[in-house]
C-alpha cells in the first residue's frame, strides 16, 4: 500500500464504530473522531481507544494527520461536511445515501472531480467476496445477458411503534427512509453486479406505523428505546415495492422493509440471465447459488482457490472461515486506501464513486415521484 495515510471518522455511533474497527484491522492510524457533541465525542473516543476527540469539523480539518475523512454522520450533514472536507484537500469516504437530494449529490460529484481526491461512497455490500465473484461471472458472460433481477432487503428493527432512530425524521434522514437507507444498497449492488443501471421505476411506498413514540433521550441505532416518550407523526415509508426497467430490456423487482419481524438484516438478489442464473443472500454470505437448465445446479462456497480473480481478490480468509458484514468494510477500505496511496483510483477498483452515489439519489427522486403520481418514471425525467 506504500505510506499509510492517517484517518479521521465523523460519527461515533454504530456505523462509525465499524469504520474505526476496520481501519485498525488494516493497520491504519485513526487520528481522531468527531462526535455529535464534545462530550459525546470524548466519551466514545475513550471507549474506542482513540487518542483524540475533535471539538468541531474545523478542528478536524486543521489536523494534518486526518488525510482521509470518513463521514458516518446523519444524512443531512453529508453535503456540508463533504464540501468542507474536499475544500480542505482531503480524501473522503462517505456513508450512503450520499446526500439528501440529487441536486446536492450532483454538486458533490462536481466538487470531487475538481478536487482530484479519492471520493468513495460506502456501499460496502459490493465487497462480500461472492458479490465480487458474481460481477466477474457477468463480465465473463457466464450468465449471458441479464434478463430478470429480483430480490429484497428486509429488516425488523423498526417494526414496533416504540422503535426509534434519527432516520425516522425526514429532516435528518431524508424523505425516503427504507428505500434511501437500505434500498439504495440493493440497487447499487445489483447495478454493480449486472453492469446495468435502472432506466425507469414504478414504486409503491407504505407507512404502516403513522405515529411512533420518540424517546426524550438519545437512542443508538438498533438499540431498544427506554424511558419517557412522546408521540411523533411519521412521514417516511416503512416499506416499499419497486419495479425496474433496464436499458437492455431487462426487468427487475425489489421489496424493501424495516418492519419484517425476524428479518434482522436480510438482503438477497437473484439474476436470471440468458445462459444461467445466480443468487445470493446476506444471511448466508459464503454461498452463491448458480442455476442451470441443461446441467446440475451448483453452490459455490466462498474459497479463494475456487473463485475468479475478482472474488478471490476480495476474500481475506481461507474457505470455510465465514466472512461477514465487518469484513466487507475491511475489503472496501483496503482498496480505497491503496488508491489513496497511489494518488488516484485504479482501473481495477470496484468501490462506489460519488457518481454512483449520485445515481442512487436520482433513483430515489424517481421512486419518490413514481409513488406520488402512481406511474412509471424514467430516470431522464429527474436528471437535471
Amino acid at each position: 500500500m506504500g505510506r499509510r495515510p492517517g484517518a479521521a471518522v465523523i460519527g461515533t455511533g454504530f456505523i462509525g464504530t465499524v469504520h474505526v474497527q476496520a481501519l485498525r484491522r488494516l493497520g491504519l492510524r485513526v487520528a481522531g473522531v468527531l462526535g455529535s457533541s464534545g462530550a459525546r465525542g470524548a466519551e466514545r473516543a475513550r471507549a474506542l481507544g482513540v487518542g483524540r476527540a475533535y471539538g468541531s469539523l474545523d478542528e478536524l480539518l486543521e489536523d494534518p494527520e486526518a488525510e482521509v475523512v470518513h463521514v458516518t454522520s446523519p444524512n443531512h450533514l453529508h453535503h456540508p461536511q463533504v464540501k468542507a472536507i474536499l475544500a480542505a484537500g482531503r480524501h473522503v469516504v462517505c456513508e450512503k445515501p450520499l446526500a439528501m437530494t440529487a441536486a446536492q449529490s450532483a454538486e458533490m460529484v462536481a466538487l470531487a472531480r475538481a478536487a482530484g481526491r479519492v471520493a468513495a461512497v460506502c456501499y460496502n455490500t459490493r465487497f462480500y467476496p461472492l458479490n465480487q465473484q458474481a460481477r466477474g461471472m457477468v463480465e465473463a458472460g457466464e450468465l449471458g445477458e441479464p434478463r430478470l433481477v429480483t430480490g429484497h432487503y428486509h429488516q425488523d428493527w423498526l417494526a414496533r411503534e416504540t422503535d426509534w432512530n434519527w432516520r425516522l425524521e425526514a429532516e435528518a434522514g431524508g424523505s425516503l427512509r427504507a428505500v434511501g437507507d437500505i434500498g439504495t444498497h440493493w440497487l447499487d449492488l445489483t447495478s454493480f453486479i449486472t453492469g446495468l443501471r435502472p432506466s425507469a421505476v414504478f414504486a409503491d411506498l407504505a407507512t404502516f406505523i403513522p405515529v411512533r413514540r420518540r424517546p426524550t433521550g438519545p437512542v443508538e441505532t438498533f438499540a431498544r428505546a427506554e424511558g419517557a416518550t412522546e408521540a411523533v407523526p411519521i412521514a417516511t415509508e416503512d416499506a416499499g415495492l419497486i419495479l425496474l426497467r433496464y436499458p437492455n430490456g431487462a426487468r427487475g423487482a425489489v421489496t424493501v422493509s424495516q418492519v419484517s419481524h425476524g428479518r434482522k438484516n436480510a438482503m438477497a438478489w437473484e439474476i436470471a440471465g440468458s445462459e444461467a442464473s445466480a443468487a445470493w443472500a446476506s444471511e448466508a454470505p459464503d454461498r452463491l447459488w448458480i442455476g442451470h437448465r441443461e446441467g446440475p445446479n451448483a453452490v459455490l462456497c466462498r474459497d479463494p482457490g475456487l473463485m475468479n480473480a475478482r472474488g478471490s481478490a476480495a476474500a481475506a480468509l481461507p474457505g470455510g472461515h465465514v466472512e461477514g458484514f465487518a469484513d466487507t468494510f475491511f475489503a472496501l477500505f483496503r482498496q480505497v486506501y491503496a488508491d489513496v496511496a497511489a494518488g488516484g483510483r485504479s482501473a481495477s477498483s470496484t468501490w462506489a464513486t460519488f457518481e454512483d452515489g449520485h445515481h442512487e439519489m436520482l433513483l430515489c427522486d424517481a421512486v419518490r415521484r413514481s409513488a406520488r403520481e402512481g406511474r412509471w418514471v424514467a430516470l431522464e425525467e429527474v436528471t437535471p
